[in-house]
């Protein structure tokens, strides 16, 4: 096997390839990606569970079987909050320091079935909320990579592994994947399983995918139930700056607008989409959602070992927990009567292009960013595919989204996939 291209270049599709035909063993992609993670992880503080040996043991288990599936012998990196049997699994959290699961996860348990093998976990914020991980942005070590889903999105980044599994609340896949320059997939409601995963909210909790192209994305989530493959086509892009425009900086605004000349250049339609004013109750709907349901899920957490929280996260839960009944009644109502704003956002177009953060990532590691341009999203269910979309001056990524309809999840990362192709300046289908 040779090639130009360092392993830890290789898109998880060549990768799989060259695995399945034997031409490249799962030994020597653990070897080159250990090697890459023992010089860059003292910096970037990716892993929060990090065994060279026993990775060394599961890659060449792999090479001494046959092949399992579409994934067979590809190594994948798990948030933290994600259960892996075997492997500690604190949560991000030092109540559960030492913890190890019994079992995988089912997203977990379904990727080894098709033949991945888990290389490390990835850092986590505290129990997925505020308080921010170890974890740098790899583009410039003074920025945040986002959060909560840090060292999954940073370790695809730096090109420690080609895939990773984050999850998403409000926007710890998109904005960490926009943050960081690569692809983050977080799926419509139900499409990837979450047992196994540390609940924060029942109602908006997700797992999801960062990878580097949207076809890699393409090949987890269709192990993982969280897609389909659809018909390539040409989309209707909707472009909307959500209700809260005025709070993108002056680089995101251009590179919507950059991204949108680019996809009216690849022969797509792009037309403005304007959010009714009552789109607007969507963000905040989410924020109540979200903060009462997580602090019901971390009860027994502030009950009896509250000293061992953050005070950050301490005081969210105590909020939390001051939310009226009926502000979260009013919240769910919402979210169930929204359906009018969505037929409204999609009537002419097939998926949205819209801002994925307010800007770059902030240049500071004491938070993980804003997330309000992911929370209507969520709230509603919609499939978000985070794709880079240019850099700042100072050479910071920026990120752009694609929004789909609930549960258009195969079109949706179809349209992403040719969006991301237009945005690249590479060959689009006509």
């Amino acid at each position: 096997m040779n090639s130009q291209i360092p392993l830890h270049r290789w898109s998880a599709v060549r990768l799989a390839r060259a695995l399945a035909t034997r031409d490249l063993s799962a030994a020597t992609l653990a070897e080159a990606l250990i090697e890459r993670s023992h010089a860059l992880d003292p910096v970037l503080h990716v892993w929060a569970a990090f065994d060279a040996a026993a990775a060394r043991e599961r890659a060449r288990a792999l090479d001494d079987s046959p092949v399992r599936g579409p994934l067979h012998g590809l190594p994948l990196a798990v948030k933290d909050i994600i259960d892996t049997a075997g492997i500690p699994t604190t949560y991000g959290s030092p109540i559960y320091a030492g913890h190890v699961p019994a079992q995988d996860a089912a997203c977990v348990s379904l990727a080894k079935a098709a033949g991945a093998w888990v290389l490390g976990k990835t850092l986590s914020t505290e129990f997925a909320n505020m308080h921010p991980a170890a974890t740098r942005n790899p583009h410039d070590h003074a920025h945040t990579p986002g959060g909560s889903s840090s060292g999954s999105a940073a370790a695809v980044a730096a090109g420690l592994v080609p895939f990773a599994l984050g999850t998403q609340t409000a926007g710890s896949v998109i904005r960490p994947a926009a943050f960081c320059g690569v692809v983050g997939y977080k799926p419509s409601p139900g499409r990837i399983a979450r047992s196994g995963v540390k609940l924060n909210s029942d109602t908006l909790d997700e797992v999801g995918i960062f990878a580097r192209s949207v076809d890699d994305v393409v090949l987890l989530a269709n192990v993982l139930g969280g897609a389909a493959d659809a018909s390539p086509f040409v989309p209707r892009f909707g472009l909307s700056l959500t209700t809260q425009a005025a709070q993108l900086s002056g680089d995101m605004l251009r590179a919507m607008a950059a991204s949108a000349n680019r996809l009216s250049a690849g022969g797509a339609s792009v037309r403005d989409v304007e959010c009714r004013a009552s789109f607007d109750s969507l963000f905040e709907a989410q924020r109540i959602v979200q903060a009462v349901e997580t602090a019901s899920a971390l009860a027994p957490e502030l009950a009896y070992r509250r000293a061992a929280l953050s005070p950050v996260l301490a005081a969210f839960l105590d909020d939390a927990r001051r939310i009226a009944p009926e502000a979260y009644a009013a919240a769910l109502a919402r979210r169930r009567g929204a359906r009018a704003d969505l037929d409204m956002l999609f009537a002419d177009v097939d998926v949205l292009l819209a801002p994925a953060a307010p800007g770059v990532a902030p240049p500071t590691l004491e938070t993980t960013g804003d997330p309000l341009f992911s929370r209507p999203w969520q709230l509603l269910g919609c499939p978000c595919v985070a794709l880079p979309a240019g850099h700042d001056a100072a050479g910071m990524p920026l990120g752009v989204q694609i929004i789909g309809r609930p549960q258009d999840d195969a079109r949706t990362l179809a349209a992403a996939a040719w969006a991301l192709a237009a945005l690249r300046g590479g060959q689009v289908m006509q």
